[in-house]
């Protein structure tokens, strides 16, 4: 420990309040710098990171050409109004346009996922002339009033303000609401279940599902053969708008630059953030069908942000994007998922009863606890945290989420990363939960 370790803390504790958090109870974790996948205190002391931070590390920490393209901006122009045109938000722009499909040409920039998500329910909102929003239960959206209300877990009851907003259950096979057995029954299920709470809200009444297209924190729940395709056609049927949320699952995560581009699914609006620059700026954004972004050719847009297409923001996304693009980053986290992470906590599951289930792509994984592998009771919180703290002194930051860790690495992370995260992962879980029954 230094004295500047120590300095962090003190400032914490006397002046920081955190999020989601007890405020006697957070973390003294210092991280001062950071490289690739790991980080490090001002001790020296270093870190794998398999959490990516907030699972928006994508790049992974200070990569070079990211921090020189946000640089040479600042030396420019550090700051612009909204109103006003500038390259390096139309560079930005451009980009991220070029990795939809076709005719999502318009990106409306924000600061972050939330605000996407708010966004993106104020445009399905304009567009449809219709207010209620349906999403699912297993969901995080963000923590701004219509999105946080469009979550599903525990953050939206002590902030249900918003109007307008159902909740239905979606695909979760290991824990199925709808007794299914199979992915193709689940699928076929938790689309019966969807149709019949859009019969029962009133179709018309309804102007969009917001779906992640892969649920993130909620598990990484990767949705089952023809679920996405099935809430199109009933997206369709209904002339409701579909919102696919790539806020934690694009621009590499799941091995695609979307997530969606895994699954023959079309939506109408598509939100993103994080990976887009890999959280060095706060940025986000809604990117726009054609026909949607035409209704606002005359008619005014009432939404809007000061620092909506910040140039320091835009200038980290410009350089992110080309950095992996020239780097093959998306490509080496799909390699890397399907070769090594994957086959990996496969294995380890083979020689830990307390996992219940591997699941993902990418480097987008989670591993599900059970104190029971028959009846599939979680493991409980207590346990959860013997292994969180396990992981922590073994110099491993985690993603842990319920009875859940989550294997989260950056994109870039290495072979040799991968076995080093995997011992430890080994080791935690044959010690930690020594006596649990």
């Amino acid at each position: 420990m230094t004295d500047t370790d120590e300095l962090a803390r003190e400032l914490d504790r006397e002046h920081v309040f955190h999020s989601w958090s007890a405020q006697s109870q957070t973390s003294s974790l210092v991280i001062a710098s950071g490289s690739g996948c790991r980080v490090w205190d001002h001790a020296g002391t270093e870190y794998l990171d398999f959490s990516s931070q907030l699972v928006n590390v994508n790049i992974g920490h200070q990569h070079p050409a990211v921090v020189s393209g946000i640089r040479e901006q600042a030396e420019l122009l550090t700051t612009i109004a909204p109103s006003t045109v500038n390259l390096a938000r139309g560079e930005a722009a451009k980009r991220i346009a070029a990795r939809a499909p076709e005719g999502f040409e318009r990106v409306f920039f924000t600061n972050g996922g939330a605000d996407a998500n708010e966004n993106a329910i104020r445009l399905a909102r304009l567009a449809t002339g219709r207010d209620k929003i349906l999403s699912t239960y297993r969901s995080y959206h963000g923590n701004t009033g219509a999105a946080i209300v469009s979550t599903g877990d525990w953050r939206r009851i002590p902030n249900e303000f918003a109007r307008g907003h159902v909740h239905f259950f979606g695909p979760y096979l290991y824990r199925s609401e709808f007794w299914a057995t199979t992915p193709e029954e689940e699928s076929e299920r938790a689309l019966r279940h969807l149709r019949r709470v859009i019969e029962a809200e009133g179709p018309t009444s309804v102007a969009a599902i917001l779906l992640e297209t892969v649920p993130g924190t909620a598990g990484i729940l990767v949705p089952p053969p023809g679920y996405l395709a099935g809430v199109r056609e009933l997206c369709d049927r209904h002339g409701i708008l579909l919102i696919l949320d790539e806020v934690m699952a694009g621009f590499g995560r799941t091995g695609r630059w979307f997530a969606f581009d895994g699954y023959d699914v079309r939506p109408d609006l598509i939100t993103f953030a994080k990976g887009v620059n890999s959280g060095y700026i706060p940025a986000g954004g809604v990117i726009i069908d054609e026909p949607i972004a035409a209704l606002f050719d005359e008619r005014v847009f009432p939404g809007g942000l000061t620092y909506s297409g910040h140039p320091l923001a835009m200038a980290s996304i410009v350089a992110t994007l080309d950095a992996m693009e020239s780097e093959g980053v998306v490509e080496h986290a799909r390699e890397i998922g399907a070769t090594a992470i994957g086959p990996a906590l496969d294995e380890l599951a083979e020689r830990h009863a307390v996992i219940g289930e591997v699941r993902g792509e990418g480097v987008f994984w989670a591993l599900e606890l059970v104190a029971d592998p028959k009846t599939r009771e979680p493991l409980s919180p207590a346990a959860m945290g013997r292994i969180k703290t396990g992981l922590l002194a073994r110099k491993l930051l985690p993603f842990i989420q319920d009875n859940r860790i989550h294997v989260v690495p950056p994109c870039i992370v290495t072979d040799d990363e991968v076995d080093q995260a995997i011992a430890i992962y080994d080791d935690v879980l044959a010690t930690a939960l020594e006596g649990e029954s």
